[in-house]
């Protein structure tokens, strides 16, 4: 994709938040939540994409991470920290730089973001290694266009973190992109403790071969949704539908998905990224279409 009409931020992922130790509050309360929002344009198309995140009202901080908005991004990203504390927020953090450092560059593939989240893999561990032996992971899920038109998508996951496409044409309708890497969907025994509904691969402690990938059509107008558990848990796809609809800025149909979690009772961090690919009218269309007649009329040059 093309350079976005804003400035480029200056850090590929969400900045970190300082936080202060709470108690979990007696009645539910909705947080103020402050969304993004940036366009990537090319002269084929646009994107718009738009991110909120809040942290949870058990946690001291935010162990979500996502890409920010701004750059030359090719690529979007969120990552969802396993195992509390500073070590889950390090995971997630170090999970969307390492994969913003390896694939922004390159044109991609399957093996390509395989190759990758392995890397990622090793590479937190080796640093969490370094000041702690308590454990760190993240689950993440990634979305990245194919082609200048935006009209294909790789997307890629890792745990519980899911990608969903809505469909704007016809009778719009939520489709799940991601299938969970939990103990249940993989038919495994999670440890002493656990449950079959907790994820069993995740980025950061060796518990992942790669990453799931998938290759997805958007058509003009479609939305891919990017989240963390403590979203998709607590928001029912009527519900996705009918905020998504809404003719508002995309940050703020962001900042609704989250304030909906956090009244459906969420209590971890919740992220949501949002992308909608936007075409251009009939004119513009038109436009190419003579020109391409244009330059078939001349014929080869002699």
């Amino acid at each position: 994709m093309a350079a976005p009409t804003h400035a480029a931020a200056s850090s590929l992922i969400t900045p970190l938040e300082p936080g202060s130790p709470h108690a979990p509050p007696a009645v539910v309360a909705v947080p103020s939540v402050v969304g993004q929002q940036s366009v990537y344009a090319t002269a084929l198309g646009r994107v718009e994409a738009a991110v909120a995140s809040s942290c949870g009202t058990q946690h001291d901080i935010n162990e979500d991470a996502h890409s920010t908005l701004g750059g030359s991004m090719r690529m979007f990203v969120v990552a969802d920290g396993v195992g509390g504390g500073a070590m889950a927020q390090m995971a997630s953090r170090q999970l969307v730089s390492h994969l913003h450092e390896a694939l922004d560059a390159h044109r991609l593939n399957a093996e390509r973001v395989r190759a990758a989240m392995l890397d990622a893999d090793r590479a937190i561990a080796q640093r969490i290694a370094q000041v702690t032996d308590s454990p760190g992971a993240a689950t993440v899920a990634l979305c990245a266009p194919l082609n200048v038109f935006a009209s294909k998508w790789l997307v890629a996951w890792v745990g519980d973190c899911r990608v969903l496409r809505l469909a704007m044409r016809g009778e719009p309708g939520i489709e799940l992109l991601t299938r969970d890497d939990t103990f249940r969907h993989l038919n495994e025994t999670p440890p002493a403790g656990g449950s079959l509904d907790d994820p069993a691969r995740m980025v950061g402690n060796g518990a992942t071969s790669g990453a799931n990938v998938s290759l997805h059509d958007l058509a003009c107008g479609d939305m891919l949704m990017l989240c963390s558990d403590g979203t998709h848990k607590c928001v029912q796809a009527s519900d996705w539908c009918r905020i998504l609809k809404q003719r508002v800025p995309l940050a703020q149909r962001c900042e609704e998905l989250i304030a909906l979690a956090r009244v459906n009772g969420a209590t971890d961090d919740a992220t949501v990224l949002l992308l909608q690919r936007v075409c251009f009218g009939e004119p513009r269309a038109g436009w190419i279409k003579g020109l391409v007649g244009s330059v078939r009329s001349r014929g080869p040059k002699q």
